[in-house]
């Protein structure tokens, strides 16, 4: 009997689903989320207890941290988590890889925050001048990774890989900022705070920021997933969580500087370094934490995914999304309904 990929991955998560008590509600439940500002709902929540309170004494939240998206789609494909904040790219990577079974996008979390960044004496002052370079990306498939690679497209270049000449590094963000420190690259494509780290740091200097090549400025850094097995067997817990996500996201537009100070206090416990205030400043004002999805800029990020080649076939995203529990948080707490 041949089984496909999808059905082996979506029956793994189903099996892995975490243990609850009589009727099926889980002991725990398993967040993924990055130790950056895009990510702030998550890292806010976590800390204060917003999510905790939301899911209620009975259920343990067990966060599990990740440096960029492949890596958590692989955990969420081997049952190791049940939601993940991530960015789109990796999420569409998993949604085709599982043949459409093995996620939904249930929330947004971040619009903006992410650049491309090189080194003020490279001598790049536009697109064409990245032939012949050296460029980094947090992780090869992972968002910016895919938005360089599209970038490189629009400006007639490829990558050393397909026989062009621009050559493009998979390298963490914290190595990332000592590599440009020491002019080992000229220049890397980074979501925030890194991007104003590479620049206040590192000798950098933004060459594109992202929200310029979208329609207003609006594109989806990152947003929340289920494994589709935990969205259908516990919706309750995924409406709490996204009411929590909802509010958090509320406060933080409401009260930035103490949402920063807070933000960057957790950021210094997970990553043992505080971020500099001129810093986060500077990653605040590219990024816009919100709920909406901003849909139609996943058609996009598609699109150029299956051009860098990460994606065997054009990709089909019908049925990516289940907004379902989010318009219901929504319309509860009368706010505006979502928009394409």
């Amino acid at each position: 009997m041949r089984i496909s990929a999808g059905a082996l991955i979506a029956s793994t998560i189903i099996l892995q689903t975490g243990c609850g008590d009589a009727g099926g509600r889980p002991d725990v439940v398993r967040i993924g989320y990055f130790p950056n500002i895009t990510h702030s709902q998550a890292i806010i929540g976590l800390a204060r207890g917003d999510f905790q309170e939301a899911l209620g004494p009975g259920v343990t939240i067990e966060p599990v941290m990740f440096n960029a998206g492949p890596s958590a789609i692989e955990a969420l494909f081997a049952g190791e988590i049940d939601m993940t904040y991530i960015g789109p790219n990796p999420a569409i990577t998993g949604f085709v890889r599982s043949d459409g079974e093995a996620l939904r996008i249930v929330c947004g979390a971040t619009s903006g925050g992410a650049s491309l960044v090189v080194a003020d004496s490279s001598g790049i002052a536009s697109g064409a001048d990245l032939s012949g370079r050296r460029l980094a990306t947090p992780q090869l498939g992972n968002t910016q990774d895919v938005a360089l690679r599209g970038y490189l497209a629009a400006n007639g270049l490829s990558t050393t890989d397909k026989g062009g000449t621009v050559e493009i590094v998979p390298t963490e963000n914290p190595q990332i900022l000592e590599l440009l420190r020491q002019g080992q690259i000229d220049g890397a494509w980074v979501p925030e705070p890194w991007a104003s780290r590479l620049v206040v740091e590192a000798g950098g200097r933004i060459l594109v920021d992202e929200r310029d090549l979208w329609p207003g400025g609006q594109f989806v850094t990152a947003h929340l997933i289920a494994s589709t097995a935990f969205l259908e067997q516990h919706p309750d817990l995924v409406r709490r969580w996204i009411t929590a996500h909802v509010r958090i996201t509320l406060w933080e537009r409401d009260n930035p500087e103490e949402a920063k100070a807070l933000l960057n206090a957790q950021i210094a416990t997970l990553t043992g370094r505080e971020i500099p205030p001129a810093v986060l400043d500077s990653a605040w004002s590219r990024m816009t934490p919100t709920w909406d999805p901003v849909r139609s800029s996943l058609s996009a990020s598609a699109q150029a995914a299956w051009q860098a080649g990460f994606l065997d076939e054009q990709p089909d995203l019908n049925g990516i999304y289940d907004l379902s529990e989010l318009e219901s948080v929504l319309s509860s707490m009368a706010l505006p309904p979502l928009t394409e």
